[in-house]
């Protein structure tokens, strides 16, 4: 897979759910074990250097075309910002399990706002609430830059 795959998606090409599913909710935590969102972190940022998006709305644009959900801005302050994500397959993700791991999306984030400030950042994945909605925090330090 080359880097231009997820420009070259069409705007109306789709995902199949139990595809999505079958990878995401039972092979990963599968092979991954107990390390599994530690590593999902870290694969999120691996695909955030791989597709490097310089706005926010980038960011935006490329959670819907990942079919990873609908991303907004909660908040935006000097040295933070929170996002609000409502998953295309949260509802079953959430009544799956007790435990729901958006931490590929954490890393996707923390890589994404670290490179567009020059500064290191990470991200935080608060836990699902009833309103169905994931969230995430991505702090950042302006004094800590990356190529430093």
């Amino acid at each position: 897979m080359n880097e231009n795959t997820a420009t070259d998606l069409q705007a109306n090409d789709t995902v199949n759910k139990f595809g999505y599913e079958l990878i995401r909710e039972v092979l990963l935590p599968e092979l991954l074990g107990k390390d599994g969102p530690e590593i999902l972190y870290w694969a999120g940022k691996l695909l955030a250097r791989k597709y490097p998006l310089e706005t926010i709305e980038e960011i935006i644009a490329f959670f819907a075309r990942a079919s990873w959900g609908e991303l907004s801005v909660r908040k935006l302050s000097k040295n933070e910002i929170e996002f609000e994500l409502a998953p295309v397959l949260l509802a079953s993700r959430v009544t799956s399990k007790a435990e729901t791991y958006f931490q590929l999306e954490a890393g996707f984030l923390a890589q994404q706002i670290e490179q567009q400030k020059g500064v290191t950042a990470e991200a935080f994945e608060h836990p699902v609430k009833r309103s169905q909605l994931a969230s995430f925090t991505v702090k950042w330090d302006s004094k800590d830059p990356v190529n430093a």
